[in-house]
């Protein structure tokens, strides 16, 4: 028997806020076009006051259960990416777990920024295949608006708030590359790079801080990390970029986007966006777009889908499935 982590079940949530470029004009030196023109972002979803990550995730965790058709005590764990937890501790995910009413299982946080969701994909899937789990639910949920400061144009204009989840299963497979669920992952972090991309407080320095980003240290370090990590997880399995399907990349810039697919030799044409709709989610934006791609008719079931990420910590990664 060869396990598989296949894609039972995926949904999304985002607030009812929507947030146009426009906006911001009115606080700040920017325009609708130079925010496009640099970033392909239209609008966003700010979170309500007294909406929470958990809540956000928790919506879309039971999007996720009805389109598997499963029930939330059907879960065997949660494992939720964020870095805008709604407390130090416990976990979003423990939250999550109570509002859902699963009362069995475990469920923990990832925390690895914009690379949030792979890492919590990787690390689920390696539950599945070692038999502590036969039903997760993987969750990227974020309220960055919380730690935007709102007068530096650089950085407020291009984050959102959203959620994404997928529900993985347990599945026997034959061990080649024609089964449906997760192939293969690569994960890689580099700590050298904390500056370029952090917030600046947390807990041990007593304060909240606010997200801060050398945009073009940034930009130079994602196209490069992004397409090499892509190309590793292909590797594995033996794939290059032609046979895929749909790249499900980490929404954070269309520069971005378009540089990583040009090097992966694959065309834009197979490459899922939604920047424009949502802004950069951060460990939200790949189920999110997976979501929407499925919700779309264009991501079916036996195809290959890459998504790839990079966040803050340096960490990056990528993950190989088969839909």
């Amino acid at each position: 028997m060869h396990l598989r982590a296949v894609v039972r079940g995926v949904g999304h949530y985002l607030p009812q806020r929507i947030v146009e470029n426009s906006e911001f004009e009115e606080s700040i030196d920017t325009s609708d076009d130079w925010i496009r023109s640099r970033s392909g972002i239209e609008r966003r979803h700010f979170a309500a006051s007294d909406e929470t990550t958990s809540d956000l995730a928790t919506h879309a965790a039971r999007n996720a259960l009805a389109d598997a058709g499963l029930e939330p005590n059907d879960i065997d764990a949660i494992v939720l990416a964020t870095s805008t937890a709604d407390l130090t501790f416990p976990s979003a995910a423990t939250m999550v777990q109570n509002k859902l009413g699963m009362t069995r299982g475990f469920a923990f946080d990832v925390q690895a920024v914009c690379a949030g969701f792979v890492f919590a994909l990787s690390n689920a899937n390696a539950l599945i295949l070692s038999g502590q789990a036969k039903r997760v639910l993987v969750i990227g949920a974020e309220t960055f608006s919380r730690i935007l400061d709102m007068k530096d144009r650089g950085t407020c204009v291009l984050f959102g708030d959203g959620a994404g989840a997928l529900l993985l299963e347990a599945q026997e497979g034959t061990g080649s590359n024609d089964d449906r669920g997760i192939l293969s992952t690569d994960l890689n972090s580099d700590g050298r790079y904390k500056d370029i991309l952090y917030v600046d407080g947390g807990v041990s320095t007593n304060t909240t801080g606010v997200l801060k980003m050398q945009g073009k240290e940034v930009f130079r370090h994602a196209v490069e990390k992004l397409a090499t990590t892509a190309h590793t997880a292909l590797e594995k399995v033996g794939m290059t970029g032609a046979d895929v399907d749909w790249i499900v990349p980490h929404q954070a810039n269309i520069r971005i986007i378009k540089g990583t697919a040009n090097r992966m030799k694959v065309p834009m044409e197979r490459v899922i966006v939604t920047v424009q709709d949502h802004g950069n989610t951060s460990a939200a934006s790949i189920p999110l777009a997976l979501s929407v791609g499925k919700a779309e008719g264009r991501i079916k079931p036996g195809q290959l889908v890459v998504t790839e990420a990079i966040g803050g910590g340096l960490a990056w990664g990528a993950v190989v499935l088969r839909w």
